[in-house]
């Protein structure tokens, strides 16, 4: 089986249902208060730096195909974080209650895995973890933007940050793609972890945005 295909294959297995995320409908709907942005930011906040220090590690112990693919990312972080106030303040959290903001367990344990994986994991298997979810993150986030503007009435200030991952990015797919198949060439890829890693991943994000939506009662 080919990189292309083991990543097509365990992104098929772990394509979420759509009852299995309770945030985003009701931001959809307009039924969850404004504050919600804000507590996303919030949690988001604690997020972003700690993934942009995973993928800087894992970056670190990688070769040059996995190298690019984590540089890459971490760009990104830095990018989402700039994004961050102006989320925030759309949900009416000014740098100050930002910076009090204490966060949830169930928001954090997909950043506290990550580090996990970027200590413990084969690069390689770890990319085929983040990819498999490229689709339904990026399919989350462009909802959230197309409701924040028409259920909330937000600018495209503080969409910024959904707006960031919304659009896919084949580029990036194929350089994973490119890595992946380096580390099975060098028999440095285990599939049954991998599928693993890509599950509990999924767990873990579907655990933030429902940890989230229990906040919103």
């Amino acid at each position: 089986m080919s990189a292309r295909d083991l990543l097509e294959s365990i992104r098929a297995d772990l394509a979420p249902a759509e009852s299995d995320n309770r945030l985003v409908p009701l931001i959809e709907r307009g039924a969850a208060p404004r504050t919600v942005f804000g507590t996303i930011a919030a949690e988001e906040s604690h997020i972003v730096r700690s993934d942009w220090r995973s993928l800087h590690l894992l970056a670190a112990r990688s070769d040059a195909a996995a190298r690019d693919f984590f540089a890459g990312l971490a760009a990104g972080e830095g990018m989402a974080l700039a994004r961050l106030p102006a989320l925030a303040a759309a949900g009416g959290l000014d740098e100050a209650a930002l910076a009090a903001y204490e966060p949830m367990a169930g928001c954090q344990a997909y950043p506290a895995y990550f580090t996990w994986l970027a200590v413990h994991a084969e690069p390689a298997d770890v990319i085929l973890a983040i990819v498999a979810n490229f689709a339904a993150w990026g399919d989350y986030c462009a909802r959230i933007a197309t409701a924040m503007r028409t259920q909330y009435d937000l600018d495209d200030e503080a969409c910024a940050f959904f707006d960031l991952f919304a659009t896919p990015v084949p580029e990036a797919v194929d350089q994973a793609v490119l890595a992946v198949q380096a580390g099975m060439d060098a028999g440095r890829s285990d599939e049954r972890a991998a599928r693993r890693y890509g599950r509990l991943f999924q767990t873990y994000e579907l655990m933030f945005w429902n940890t989230i939506a229990n906040s919103c009662r």
